[in-house]
């Protein structure tokens, strides 16, 4: 029997839009570096790779805050809200990479991360129906578009999904391009299924 297409959710349109090409690219980012962090206790998110401070938990909460502060701050000049403004940060300035000494649980990591997908995708929707890729953003160095935030986004993921490769093996054996088919989150709410 031959695979349903939403055996593999991740996968971008072959011959989408440009829209649908670069959310898919992004989707397909997010996929991959979810399944990397999925399904890990305590000591699996804190688990670092020889001298560098980055952790799984660690990237969790970084791609959080990038999600919303992309589709918030820069997208519509909005407040990053919750649950980050309760957290102590207001979208001003950076958020350092060391947040598992904020003491958060894996479930509290797992939520942060797939509710700020889930707001991304709200968001994103909610602006290409409004408008194209060509729509002027909030973002202020210049003219910048929605086209510049998913571009951004997409380099965001790539660099950390690539860190998350290499966290993922060192913590189990973990490995693999993509998720297999069929794959879901165990951990969290399942920010990603938009199925």
């Amino acid at each position: 029997m031959e695979p349903m297409a939403n055996d593999y959710p991740w996968e971008p349109p072959l011959a989408g839009s440009e829209a649908e090409a670069l959310l898919g690219a992004l989707d397909r980012l997010r996929w991959t570096f979810r399944y990397k962090a999925d399904d890990l206790d305590e000591a699996g998110l804190r688990s670092r790779v020889g001298a560098s401070t980055l952790t799984l938990g660690g990237l969790l909460k970084h791609l959080a805050c990038c999600e919303d502060y992309m589709f918030t701050a820069k997208l519509a000049g909005a407040p990053v809200g919750a649950p980050w403004q309760a957290l102590g940060w207001d979208g001003e300035g950076s958020w350092a990479f060391t947040f598992e000494a904020d003491n958060h649980t894996p479930d509290e990591l797992y939520e942060f991360w797939d509710g700020a997908v889930a707001r991304s995708h709200q968001r994103l929707a909610l602006a290409l129906a409004h408008g194209a890729l060509d729509q002027p953003v909030h973002a202020g160095h210049g003219t910048a578009n929605l086209r510049r935030l998913l571009c951004d986004l997409i380099e965001e993921y790539g660099r950390h999904t690539g860190h998350a490769d290499l966290l993922r093996e060192a913590v189990d054996g973990r490995v693999g391009e993509d998720p297999p088919a069929g794959w879901r989150p165990v951990s969290g709410g399942g920010g990603l299924v938009v199925e």
